[in-house]
């Protein structure tokens, strides 16, 4: 008897989801947690697998086609049986049954039985459902990693590349065939791609933070069309509804003030500490919000939820948008504990690799586009959070001290609260908090 194989929800905010890739073709045999095809969810690639063996008589969906969740994509059977009944979609009953297929790890940017590279960190933005603001972080030049594997070209056949990589190609216009990849037995990888469009640089020292590189269509020829249509990603969809959410309904308010950084950067500086600004000011609003717990709270219709526990949401910019992984219980953790979370928690974010229980569940959120050199910025409040911190650059100005005008490391934080849950008091005074923690770093476990 013939099995259908379902969209099914793969992330706990998931609608719909978009099958980049079949990995499975009509005709072939499929075993039991074979893998069918890669999803775009509204976070991440995951692996779509068998539930069913036998062979999989037909794809009711094309590569590409979005799908709601519980809407029938594949049927699994045996070989010669009819398709045609179990093929149609519509019903829905066996997506909410679980049959056919379950979900997997999120799908990595290599082959499944490779381990994925280590990538350098980005950051950037405003938040959405766990995925809005951005991450920034003024780190100091990454630590070296190992070099890439050296590219390999492609034989001839199908060229084996990653869905991200595919899109990427399609929308700069560029032949896979013409670029080698550095992945996996030759597998084209997105830096593959990042570095066939990028134009040739003498080498330099490096930033100390590399800001993502705008999504979007490349710079169109003179002469050409007046306007390019890009279809959303499953990710900008999420990001844009609870944008809506968000900023429509949710009575906010902001609350600004200056720090100043010199002694936190005196004693980065002094013991040649590999903490990043970021990780500091994340482990600050984590003790901060220990005094404050009415700011560690969510927004629940009929009741306000203080969180016992302290989790802090990090917005990390991504190339489809923006994602919060969460550094849990970030107040019972050292320095350098947060720092190597923060930095293992960006890199698999933007290789789209993070388990939903990786980007859920915050209780505070942090977003950072010092890196991009702005001074302030107002950020937008991830429900069902209260409230989120946005933090610009640390810039030297002249300032009073001691008697006198010298200049001092000085950066500006600003803090959006829904004032359901948040009073502008209670907001000033873990502001003051924060604001003291900043300025006397020994309060803080190095």
């Amino acid at each position: 008897m013939s099995t259908k194989v379902v969209m099914e929800a793969l992330s706990p905010t998931m609608e719909e989801g978009r099958l980049v890739e079949w990995k499975k073709q009509e005709g072939e045999a499929v075993a039991v947690g074979d893998v069918l095809a890669e999803v775009e969810t509204d976070k991440a690639v995951m692996e779509l697998v068998a539930r069913a063996g036998g062979t999989l008589l037909k794809h009711i969906v094309e590569a590409g086609a979005t799908v709601p969740v519980s809407e029938p994509v594949a049927v699994i059977g045996e070989p010669g049986e009819d398709s045609g009944a179990a093929g149609q979609r519509g019903s829905g009953e066996d997506g909410k049954r679980g049959g056919g297929a379950t979900p997997q790890q999120p799908a990595k940017d290599v082959q499944a039985t490779q381990p994925a590279p280590d990538r350098n960190q980005p950051t950037s933005m405003p938040p959405a459902p766990s995925a809005q603001a951005v991450t920034g972080s003024q780190r100091p030049a990454p630590q070296p990693r190992p070099a890439p594997a050296p590219a390999v070209a492609q034989t001839p056949g199908r060229v084996r590349a990653s869905p991200l990589a595919r899109r990427i190609a399609a929308e700069r216009g560029l032949d896979l065939g013409a670029v080698a990849g550095s992945g996996p037995e030759g597998r084209i990888v997105a830096r593959d791609i990042e570095q066939a469009t990028s134009p040739v640089t003498t080498p330099s020292a490096a930033p100390a933070v590399t800001a993502p590189r705008p999504r979007g269509p490349a710079a169109p020829p003179a002469g050409g069309p007046a306007y390019t249509d890009v279809p959303l990603t499953q990710i900008r969809k999420t990001i844009a509804k609870r944008l809506a959410q968000s900023i429509g309904p949710i009575p906010t308010f902001y609350l600004t003030t200056e720090v100043d950084m010199e002694r936190v950067a005196e004693a980065r500086e002094a013991l040649e500490s590999k903490v990043s600004f970021n990780d500091i000011i994340l482990k600050a609003v984590a003790m901060a919000l220990r005094q404050h717990p009415a700011c560690n709270a969510w927004w629940q219709d009929d009741h306000i939820r203080y969180w016992n526990e302290i989790h802090v949401s990090m917005a990390v910019a991504v190339e489809e948008g923006l994602i919060t992984p969460v550094i849990r219980h970030a107040d019972a953790k050292t320095l350098r504990q947060i720092s190597a979370e923060s930095h293992d928690l960006a890199a698999r974010a933007r290789e789209r690799r993070l388990k939903p229980e990786e980007y859920t569940g915050g209780t505070f959120s942090v977003s950072n586009l010092g890196m991009l050199d702005i001074d302030e910025f107002t950020a937008v409040i991830n429900p069902p959070e209260a409230g989120i911190l946005a933090v610009g650059r640390i810039a030297q100005k002249p300032v009073a001290h001691e008697g006198g005008v010298a200049l001092r490391r000085r950066l500006r934080l600003t803090m959006s609260c829904d004032h359901r849950v948040i009073d502008g008091a209670t907001g000033a005074q873990f502001l003051k908090t924060l604001k003291t923690m900043l300025e006397n770093p020994l309060a803080l476990v190095w």
